[in-house]
């Protein structure tokens, strides 16, 4: 035996103490949480029951429609998120534990709502339908997102997103109606999508204009061209140039019919399958491949990476060029994904609320999908709430407001609290 040891120290990772302020406060919040939820979904219902449908008919197996008292549900979820609040209090919870209670505490907060809202008319909630329309509202937003985070990853803001994804709206409504086939919009309009990023790219880099301000520009730009030609082309003759041929389903044997995850999920037309390859490819290349490593070099140290020999203005250009494409995927969804007609402004803000799900998702794709679900999700539940009678009546204004105000709500609850790439925003004069 040799009389030297060796000692191999294993790597132990040491989570930081939550500090007894944030404790304090995150354990009051949870309280009050608690005791509104109670009192306004739970004392607050209709004395009733709440009906709730999960599966759809194709399913292999059906799943019976869920009936729970709605008083009951609300108090007894209000009373678990109080529990909650307490034990943050008392001990606290460590900060992975933590991300596990909010999100119980937000789905709680939901279900509650969902049952409270039910009792307004004795109407059934769909939730199937509201995971459905969820999707499908995300899906422009996800496009939006992901186009945001290769920009952002490798040090230039995107707030140009809006208008990538207004114009290859129209680029996709205008050349699928021409050709009557839908491969050539969505194609049209990742061009569109590109031609815009490359725009972006050619300003920010080349001649180092401001960013921010660069993005306004491009979406004003964006605004007026296409209101123009759809004045002058679309409008009067809508049958020859505004009127994309349908984008059928796409039902994936097996998988579509498992239930409530099937119909979501595995029936839906090709750009929603095109989504799903765009965040798995991305999110693999960004973490697991020398280009990733690159790209974030490039957005977090860009000098550094210069001198290791590292193109930085090519591998921006790239990346912005490509973020174009993916956010003129997430245009076409808007006309050709949906049947629909172009019209003025058709995007509404999506754009931006793209670019929200990039912060709120701590620029990394998965985060940003999180993001983007939530925000179609309150979206499509201002749409469900405005069908079905709530306890009390909710302006229709207000609920055309709820997916924006979820918008400021999620990222003004974040300000000081994510990084950005550092590099994020900042120009370069090398190579």
């Amino acid at each position: 035996m040799s009389a030297t040891t060796e000692l191999v120290e294993t790597p132990v990772h040491v989570e930081v103490p939550v500090s007894h302020r944030r404790r304090t406060v995150t354990g009051v919040v949870l309280v009050v949480t608690g005791v509104l939820c109670a009192l306004a979904f739970g004392l607050g219902s209709k004395s009733g029951t709440a009906h709730f449908n999960v599966a759809a008919s194709t399913d292999y197996f059906t799943i019976s429609k869920i009936s729970v008292p709605a008083r009951v549900l609300g108090l007894a979820i209000g009373a678990l998120i109080v529990v909650l609040g307490v034990i943050q209090l008392a001990r606290g919870f460590s900060r992975r534990a933590m991300r596990w209670v909010i999100g119980l505490t937000l789905v709680g907060v939901v279900v509650a709502f969902l049952a409270w809202a039910s009792t307004g008319q004795g109407n059934t909630i769909d939730l199937l339908s509201l995971a459905q329309q969820t999707l499908l509202l995300a899906v422009p937003l996800i496009l939006g997102a992901m186009a945001g985070v290769l920009g952002e990853r490798s040090g230039v803001i995107n707030v140009a997103i809006e208008g990538q994804m207004l114009t290859a709206a129209f680029a996709g409504s205008l050349f699928a109606t021409i050709a009557h086939n839908d491969g050539v919009g969505i194609l049209a309009s990742v061009v569109a999508g590109a031609l815009l990023g490359a725009l972006l790219a050619w300003f920010a880099i080349r001649f180092l204009v401001n960013q921010v301000i660069l993005g306004v520009v491009i979406n004003l730009l964006a605004l007026g061209m296409t209101g123009f030609l759809y004045d002058a082309i679309m409008a009067p003759d809508t049958e020859h140039y505004n009127s994309p041929p349908p984008l059928n389903a796409i039902a994936i044997p097996v998988l579509s019919k498992i239930p409530v995850v099937g119909p979501v999920l595995f029936d839906q037309n090709i750009l929603v399958y095109l989504m799903y390859a765009v965040v798995v490819v991305i999110d693999i290349w960004l973490f697991r491949t020398r280009w990733g490593l690159r790209t974030r070099a490039v957005g977090e140290h860009p000098l550094a990476a210069d001198t290791v020999g590292i193109k930085v203005r090519r591998v921006r250009y790239r990346n912005v060029i490509l973020g174009g494409c993916v956010a003129g995927l997430g245009g076409a969804f808007f006309t050709v994904g949906q049947d629909l007609q172009f019209t003025k402004n058709i995007t509404s803000g999506k754009g931006f609320i793209a670019l929200a799900a990039v912060i709120f998702g701590r620029w990394s794709p998965r985060g940003a999908v999180g993001a983007a679900l939530l925000f179609g999700f309150s979206d499509a539940l201002a749409t469900v709430l405005s069908f079905i009678g709530t306890p009390v009546n909710i302006p229709s204004s207000f609920l055309a407001m709820l997916p924006y105000l979820a918008t400021i709500f999620a990222v003004a609850g974040l300000v000081g609290r994510v990084r950005a790439p550092a590099a994020d925003g900042e120009p370069y004069t090398g190579r």
